[in-house]
């Protein structure tokens, strides 16, 4: 596919991620959608240039709770998504996982987790699996940099490095660990340089640029796939809202949100586009197509009936 065009993809994937949350942050405030929302806002680029490099119908994507972007870009549609967020029972897990514990698997989506880091050790079992069962499977487990300081995470980190597992680490770096500025939970902020410690590459990436995400994720799952054993990115980004909703952002510093918001990918992409010479008049209508699809979805599952309270010990495992 040339490159513009590919662009192009990664621009309406991104759009539908910020339009999707947008829409979101609307039910939320209106009580349609209940309980705890993390919205990923300005992250987009994470998620579409990942997910753009894996071979979705046999890699496994494992997100932290800040997940609907993932589950979006993995291919996941917008109706069924939104249900599962308003608990009605057409939601991809019947209303039952919302927005922190939903799975997909056969969008090659395993499951979001709401313990911190919990899902790199998971990631890594997917990936040891992989050894035995010929799959060629490659494992992305996708964290916050506050979960680096997570006592799982190291101990996945070194298993997956020890038995050479085909397995990412890729860390959202919104420089925010939840309220606290990353620069003030560790002494060295650079986190892919923990890499050497266990063995294994570490890159620093360029989070809001889909194209470089796309690149250098496609250059550790080769690596993975080669036998050669896992890697660490550390994608740099901002977050556009809250770390929840109802966070005010209180300890952001004056300035921080303007700078962020002239940075963001979808900003950044459209002016990459039009210097390549993509008409505006082509832009505002992909914008629109996405809008409407955003719209008709949040409206189709707004109208479906609610999951029935009395199924809701089916689907239980202990």
């Amino acid at each position: 596919m040339p490159e513009t065009a590919m662009l192009l993809d990664h621009l309406e994937s991104m759009r539908r991620i910020r339009f999707f949350e947008e829409e979101v942050a609307r039910l939320r405030a209106r009580g349609d959608v209940v309980g705890s929302v993390h919205l990923c806002n300005g992250q987009e680029a994470i998620y579409t240039g990942a997910c753009a490099a894996l071979d979705l119908s046999r890699d496994a994507v494992f997100p932290t709770y800040r997940g609907h972007g993932w589950t979006l870009a993995c291919g996941v549609p917008p109706y069924p998504l939104f249900a599962e967020l308003l608990g009605r029972q057409s939601g991809i897990n019947g209303g039952r996982g919302g927005s922190a514990y939903l799975t997909a698997p056969e969008y090659g989506m395993y499951g979001e987790n709401s313990i911190v880091g919990a899902g790199a050790p998971i990631a890594a079992g997917a990936a040891l699996a992989a050894a035995y069962d010929g799959s060629g499977r490659v494992a992305l487990a996708a964290f916050g940099d506050g979960a680096m300081n997570q006592g799982a995470v190291h101990e996945a980190m070194n298993f997956a490095a020890v038995r050479r597992l085909p397995v990412i680490f890729l860390v959202e770096n919104n420089h925010y660990s939840e309220l606290t500025p990353i620069a003030d939970m560790v002494r060295v902020d650079r986190l892919f340089k923990r890499a050497s410690a266990y063995g294994m590459p570490g890159a620093r990436i360029d989070g809001n640029d889909p194209a470089a995400v796309r690149e250098a994720v496609s250059k550790a799952a080769g690596r993975a796939r080669s036998g050669e054993g896992p890697v660490l990115l550390e994608a740099m980004t901002q977050r556009l809202v809250g770390h929840y909703i109802g966070d005010a952002q209180h300890y952001r510093p004056a300035g921080e949100m303007e700078r962020a918001l002239a940075d963001e990918p979808i900003i950044r992409l459209l002016a990459v586009l039009r210097a390549a010479g993509v008409d505006q008049d082509e832009l505002d209508a992909g914008a629109d197509r996405v809008h409407a699809e955003i719209a008709e979805a949040s409206k189709r599952a707004l109208a479906d009936p609610p999951a029935d309270p009395t199924t809701v010990l089916e689907h239980l495992y202990a």
